[in-house]
Order: C-alpha cells, then structure tokens, then sequence
C-alpha cells in the first residue's frame, strides 16, 4: 500500500494538518441537521481526507464498506431517451460520484441520481427517518445547467439528502449553489505542515531524515501533501539511507512537458507543431489534466523567455485556459496555444536578429 494511503487519518481527531477545521466538521457531525458542505481548495490539499473523516464520524466504520458500481440511468431528454453511464462509489450511507464525467448530459446525472437517492432514504438504528450523503467531485466542473439543477434538488430533497460538494475552485461555483451550503476552505498546507506530516511518517516508518531533507521534500510539491508524500516514498524506493543532498526526482510528466518547452524552443514550424500535438494527447491520455498541463508548460516556456515576452506568452496562457474551460476538446486549445506561442516567439527572434 502507498504510503499516500496507508497514513490517510481514517478520523477526525488524527488530522495532523487542518486540526481547526477538523474539530468544527466533528462538532458538525454531532448535531442531527448537518448543513449542505462545499468543499474548496487546491489539489492535494486534504479535502477527500477531511470529508471521508466526517463520513466515518458520522456513520461509523460502515461508511468504508462501500463497492465501485458502473450505473446506467434512462433519463429523459426531452424529445429522447439517453442512457447516462457513470462509475459510483456507495455505501450503505452515501454515494460518491463524478458527474462531470458524464459531459454535457451531466444536468440528467444531476437530476435523476438525487431523485433515485431521495426516493430510497434509509431509516436509522434509532427507527427515525434516515438521511442519505451523496458526495459530489469537481462540481466546479459542472455545466451551468447542471448547477442549476443542482441547486433547484438541493432545495428539494434537502430533507432526505445532504450534499458534499467537492471541487478545486469556488468561484466556478454558481452563487445559487454556494450560497445554499456551508463553505469549508481547504487551503493549500504550509512548508512547515508538510515537514510535520513527513516526519510522522519517517518515524512510522523508522527512517532516519537527514537535516532539512523533509523540508526539501516540501519545498519541491509546491505544498501539495499528498504529492509531498509520493516523492518521500519515490525517494525511499531509489536510495537509503537518505544522503543529505540525495536529488529529488521530477514527476515523469513533468520531464515529459519540459521536453516539450524545449522542442517548441528549438523550432517553430508546422512539423513541430504536429509533434508536440501527439505528446500533449500522450499527457492527456495518461489523465493528466489539461489546465494542469497548460500552467506546468507556461512555468517551463517563461523560465526560458527574455522578460519583454513574459507578460504577453501569459496573457495568452490564461486566454486559452479560459477558452478551455468553455469548450469541451482540451487539445484543440493546447495546440492553439502552442501555435500562438511559436508565432510570437518566432516573430521576436526575427525582429532581434533578423
């Protein structure tokens, strides 16, 4: 078992970093009517660690027996019927779900899996009425006509239903949506956090850490824990005893958009464009997400810039973010930045040396 998981805190009372928020959400968990929650914060920063924890104290240790389902709903669209497929996890107790896989129909997903959740509502051990949690990822990524459905079921089933919504960004959260939950920020931990959760881990583990490795470690995942915690094993796995200037390796996909910062540097032609194409789909494919690519590939292309160039390689960058997040084929707006990039640069080395 990874590391990332085998020290997951399983309760709220074991959350090493985010204690403050730990100890409300148990307070939460506690009172019969637990609110609608929106989760938000950056990736890594602990929000499915902190929301499985409240599931635990609220339901127990059935709230981890769940099993992975592949569900199908006949929903209709109007003129049409459509089948929606859709992974969930599920116990007796709650659903998670992404219905932001289910792309443009995510609206239906919205829709019918609450009604069908709101319809089966489970009685408790104390033989009142029951409620239903149904956990929602990257509801940031929702359409806005899922989220105003999301809203109108919201108020609906809140009875039978509680919802916990989960997503990197709130502000891609309608208002409607936001304001019908209790808002829980999840930020990003600190340097020193991260080195707190390490060392807990080395000393599980019985690891002897060189002084300031850890805070090396934490330094280099750009204060993400759980990534902070993959280079610790990676490092563990290539060399121990740990040496005091022992390298820290890049994550293989972050190699991968370095190299191609530096085929975009060395030619800027249509040739090159095509093959930049084929190793963005190789990221794309390999689930990296797109505006995760997009920003690492800014960071590597502005490390080589001359200042002149920055600002306008950026505007560009959050051009085509934006672009992206409206449309639906990632790729098309990668390569279009790609392209906007080359003919920029080009034109600047032209301009300098003729």
């Amino acid at each position: 078992m990874l590391w990332v998981d085998k020290y997951r805190p399983k309760t709220l009372d074991r959350v090493i970093v985010h204690e403050e928020v730990a100890q409300n959400l148990k307070k939460l968990a506690a009172e019969q009517d637990c609110p609608h929650l929106l989760f938000h914060g950056p990736s890594g920063s602990g929000k499915k660690t902190l929301i499985m924890a409240l599931l635990r104290e609220m339901f127990g240790p059935s709230a981890d027996k769940v099993k992975v389902e592949n569900q199908t709903w006949k929903v209709d669209a109007g003129t049409r019927n459509i089948d929606v497929e859709l992974t969930t996890l599920a116990s007796s107790h709650h659903v998670e779900m992404n219905p932001a896989d289910a792309g443009f129909q995510d609206r239906y997903v919205v829709q019918e899996v609450i009604k069908e959740m709101a319809k089966n509502r489970p009685i408790d051990t104390k033989g009142k009425k029951g409620f239903k949690v149904l956990v929602l990822n990257e509801v940031d990524k929702l359409s806005r006509e899922a989220q105003h459905s999301l809203r109108r079921t919201m108020e609906k089933y809140s009875a039978s239903c509680h919802l916990i919504l989960c997503c990197n960004s709130s502000s891609k959260v309608t208002e409607a949506v936001r304001s019908r939950c209790l808002n829980v920020r999840i930020s990003a931990p600190t340097d020193n956090e991260i080195v707190k959760v390490l060392e807990f881990i080395g000393k599980k583990e019985g690891l002897n850490l060189p002084a300031g490795f850890a805070l090396r470690l934490a330094e280099k995942s750009n204060r993400s824990l759980r990534r902070a915690i993959l280079l610790f094993e990676t490092c563990r796995v290539q060399q121990y005893p740990f040496s005091s200037n022992q390298a820290i390796p890049a994550m293989d996909w972050e190699e991968y958009v370095m190299e191609i910062a530096s085929d975009i540097m060395k030619e800027q032609s249509p040739k090159r464009l095509f093959q930049v194409r084929g190793k963005l789909y190789e990221l794309l494919t390999n689930c990296i997400p797109a505006e995760i690519i997009l920003k690492r590939l800014l960071y590597e292309l502005l490390k080589k810039l001359d200042s002149e160039l920055k600002h306008e390689v950026s505007y560009w960058a959050a051009y085509y973010e934006h672009r992206m997040r409206l449309g639906q084929k990632s790729i098309f707006h990668l390569e279009a930045f790609v392209a906007k990039f080359m003919s920029i640069y080009k034109g600047f080395l032209i301009a300098t040396f003729g």
